[in-house]
């Protein structure tokens, strides 16, 4: 399969939905329709269960959309590599990050970046932590913001800030005018938060264990935005990251009250493969962040990165 090939195979396997991955693809859904039976005659074997209008990969699908997901960042990254080579000046780094980091951080890394780096072209991905971890992992990513730092071997980090985390109440809630909490004293409180594999779940599951409570969740959502909105129409409490300035109207009608509990802070870092050799504006970016990060009173730098440059 040449690389067009692989990116609408795994854009289709992604999406499982053949209208909603021609729309993506700018192609018509019969044009779509005739290349996946062209690819499962050649293979001997059909790749998706149809359900109705749905199509699900099956157990040949799954094996094919690993390779092919491999195969796609192998070409991407030997596509990088070349043009590193004929001119350095341009580049590219290919960054992941969290939803909640797209409305300020991200952006800022980015615009810091850009008024020194030349003709680099930064591309974009959003996801939940565990996806992102493994795009890098994986090599469809040279670089993600994550939080917290990820339990995965093979990866480099670098530590840009630390965000302090509050309780999320509505206005007359009463905990509403408290100095500060402890998690302990919320056993029978209604939580709203992320879903699992989001970095702010599993800080939340983490302090929840620590506090030794089981947590009622309400609801669950995939970005914090919609966390802090349903915290404002009353319909529970939640963990948020002090420093993560949501729209006015998703934070009106709400109080932020102070955790006590140890270790009530989101950690937030740029990861890496350790096992990738960086190109120059990958590196370079990196570096950047690091200064960055200086400026704006993040983690010491005694502390901030491992493995050492490559």
């Amino acid at each position: 399969m040449l690389g067009e090939d692989l990116q609408w195979f795994t854009t289709l396997a992604e999406l499982e939905r053949m209208s909603a991955a021609a729309e993506r693809l700018h192609i018509a859904q019969p044009t779509l329709s005739r290349m996946l039976a062209r690819l499962e005659r050649r293979l001997g074997a059909e790749l998706f269960d149809r359900r109705g209008k749905r199509i699900a990969l099956n157990e040949f699908g799954r094996v094919y959309y690993e390779h092919a997901r491999r195969a796609q960042a192998e070409l991407d990254a030997a596509g990088q590599a070349v043009a590193d080579l004929a001119n350095p000046a341009r580049g590219v780094v290919r960054l992941s990050f969290l939803h909640s980091f797209g409305g300020w951080l991200v952006p800022q890394l980015i615009a810091g970046f850009r008024r020194n780096a030349g003709r680099v072209t930064v591309t974009l991905r959003q996801g939940a932590a565990e996806k992102i971890t493994r795009q890098v992992l994986d090599g469809a990513a040279d670089l993600a913001v994550v939080s917290p730092r990820p339990s995965a071997p093979g990866l480099g980090w670098r530590g840009l800030l630390r965000q302090p985390l509050v309780l999320a109440v509505p206005a007359e809630h009463r905990l509403a005018g408290r100095r500060q909490v402890r998690l302990a004293d919320l056993g029978g409180a209604e939580f709203i938060t992320m879903h699992p594999g989001f970095g702010m779940r599993r800080i939340f599951d983490e302090l929840c264990a620590a506090a030794d409570i089981r947590p009622r969740v309400a609801f669950e959502a995939s970005d914090l935005v919609t966390v802090t909105g349903l915290v404002s129409a009353g319909l529970g409490v939640a963990l948020l990251p002090l420093a993560d300035p949501a729209p006015s109207a998703a934070r009106s009608g709400l109080a932020l009250v102070p955790l006590a509990d140890e270790g009530a802070r989101r950690e937030v870092g740029l990861i890496w493969s350790a096992a990738a050799a960086p190109s120059d504006a990958v590196r370079r970016f990196r570096d950047f962040a690091e200064d960055w990060s200086d400026g704006h009173g993040g983690i010491s730098s005694t502390r901030r990165e491992w493995p050492p440059h490559r």
